[in-house]
């Protein structure tokens, strides 16, 4: 083991944070084809652990694309967010000061059946614990 500053160094690690490379690795750096020397993983295997679940991912999309429009439901789609899109412009949308109003109405009727429900509750309670 190796001790730096008082501190053990299992990974061989270097004080400003870095790793020490084998001789192998630092003689291939220079060379172009270093991460091929120094990679434990084969291309094969990296292609499909790697590239292999996105290929697929792609594939199933666009498969799934081709068959959505085959069929007609991308058309059907598109219609319907159109004519939701013109029954929302028919709509008449509340005004700031309407909609301050109802949210006032909202939080008071929700406080009265909160308040409401919490009586309810400590009476009964009241109730059990007299009885028993």
């Amino acid at each position: 083991m190796v001790y730096r500053g008082g501190l053990e160094n299992r990974f061989g690690l270097t004080p400003d944070g870095g790793s020490n490379p084998s001789l192998s690795a630092s003689r291939l750096a220079g060379s172009s084809l270093w991460w091929f020397a120094v990679s434990r993983v084969s291309f094969g295997e990296r292609f499909v652990n790697e590239y292999l679940p996105v290929f697929l991912g792609v594939a199933v999309v666009g498969a799934l694309f081709i068959y959505l429009w085959i069929k007609g439901y991308l058309l059907r789609l598109s219609t319907y967010v159109q004519e939701t899109k013109e029954e929302l412009r028919k709509c008449s949308w509340p005004t700031a000061d309407e909609l301050k109003g109802s949210t006032v109405v909202v939080m008071v009727s929700a406080g009265i059946l909160g308040g409401f429900t919490v009586t309810i509750d400590f009476v009964i309670a009241f109730l059990v614990k007299t009885i028993s």
